[in-house]
C-alpha cells in the first residue's frame, strides 16, 4: 500500500472514529441507567441488560477515542512513519471494529446475511429504547464502512510481522 493512501486511510478512520467517539459521549452524558430501564418497563428484565449496553458502549468509547488519538498522532508527525500508521489501523480493526460487533455483554448481534438484503444487520437480543436503536444502527453503518477498508489489517498486517520477524531471525 503506498504512503499517500495510507494516510488517507488514515485520515478517513481518524474522521469516522472522532465521529463515533462524539455520538457515543453525546448519548452516555445524556442517559442514565434509571432512565433506560423505566423507559422499558420491567425493570427486573431490563436492568442487567441495559447495565451492560451502557458498559460496552463505555469501552466502545474508550478503544475509539485511544484510536482517533493515535492516528492524530500520526497524522501530525512532520514525516509520516508508515509503520506506526499500520500499527494503529491494525488496532482499529481489533479493538474498534472486533468490540462494536462482538460486544462483551452480547446485548445484540450482527447477521451479516442481512447486510446484502440493504436491511440493518444488527440484531437486538430485546427490544430497546428508540435512542439507543437508532444510535447503535447509525454506529453500524460507520463500522460497517471501517471493517471494509481495513480488512487488508485483519489478515495481510499479521503476516507482513511475521515475514519480518522470520527474516530478523535468518
Amino acid at each position: 500500500m503506498s504512503a499517500t493512501h495510507l494516510k488517507q486511510l488514515c485520515e478517513e478512520t481518524y474522521t469516522k472514529l472522532k465521529k463515533v467517539s462524539m455520538e457515543v459521549e453525546r448519548f452516555l452524558n445524556q442517559v442514565t441507567l434509571s432512565g433506560l430501564v423505566s423507559a422499558s418497563g420491567d425493570p427486573e428484565e431490563f436492568e442487567t441488560y441495559y447495565r451492560n449496553y451502557l458498559s460496552d458502549l463505555r469501552h466502545l468509547l474508550v478503544y475509539c477515542e485511544n484510536a482517533y488519538e493515535r492516528l492524530g498522532v500520526s497524522l501530525r508527525r512532520a514525516r509520516f512513519h508508515e509503520e506506526f500508521a499500520e500499527e494503529v489501523l491494525y488496532q482499529v480493526y481489533h479493538s474498534c471494529i472486533n468490540n462494536f460487533y462482538y460486544p462483551k455483554g452480547e446485548v445484540y448481534e450482527e447477521d451479516g446475511r442481512l447486510a446484502y438484503t440493504g436491511q440493518d444487520c444488527i440484531i437486538f437480543r430485546k427490544q430497546v429504547v428508540p435512542e439507543l436503536e437508532q444510535l447503535t444502527l447509525s454506529l453500524s453503518r460507520v463500522f460497517e464502512q471501517l471493517r471494509n477498508d481495513l480488512q487488508y489489517y485483519e489478515t495481510d498486517y499479521i503476516a507482513k510481522k511475521q515475514m519480518q520477524q522470520e527474516k530478523a531471525r535468518a
